[in-house]
């Protein structure tokens, strides 16, 4: 490394696969990493048997977190961001997005916390689909659903396999 630290500076070279860094060391690991991404969604509600403003239909930008964790494949990723929005894309948000959750949702009272382990299951579900997936070893380890900016609920692999 050349130069001083913070000092702005061009590479003097792009490093290339095979000349300057081998295949073999794109992985650096064999231990397991946790990697996370959000998606929002938009949509209505009520609850049921709830006496509160929550039992009219109302709507929420929804913000939901996925941590799935795994172990690193040949160059080095577990799981690829892309796959993890490929399954939100094709599996989970067509349930959410811009929906009327108690109709289009397993029956179930529409509460953060029933989605929050529906959520669960259907990523987990989604991860056992992907081969390469499996064996990285891929398991949903949380679900964080946000319905308000200052609320949520979440769920832990280890809540999940416990109960």
């Amino acid at each position: 490394m050349t130069g001083q630290p913070g000092a702005f500076r061009i590479v003097d070279k792009l490093q290339k696969l095979g000349e300057d860094i081998d295949y073999k060391h794109l992985r650096y690991h064999r231990k397991r990493v946790l990697v996370s991404k959000e998606f929002t969604f938009d949509a209505a509600h009520h609850l049921h048997a709830y006496e509160g403003k929550c039992k009219n239909l109302h709507g929420h930008t929804y913000k939901v977190v996925f941590g799935i964790s795994g172990k690193p494949d040949e160059i080095g990723i577990t799981v690829d961001f892309g796959q993890i929005k490929e399954i939100w894309k094709s599996a989970i948000e067509p349930f959410l997005d811009h929906r009327y959750l108690n109709e289009t949702l397993p029956p179930m009272n529409t509460t953060a916390e029933n989605m929050v382990v529906w959520l669960f299951e259907q990523m987990q579900q989604a991860l056992m689909e992907y081969e390469s997936l499996r064996e990285q070893e891929a398991r949903t380890e949380f679900v964080r659903l946000y319905e308000t900016p200052t609320s949520y609920a979440e769920v832990r692999r280890e809540w999940m396999d416990h109960e």
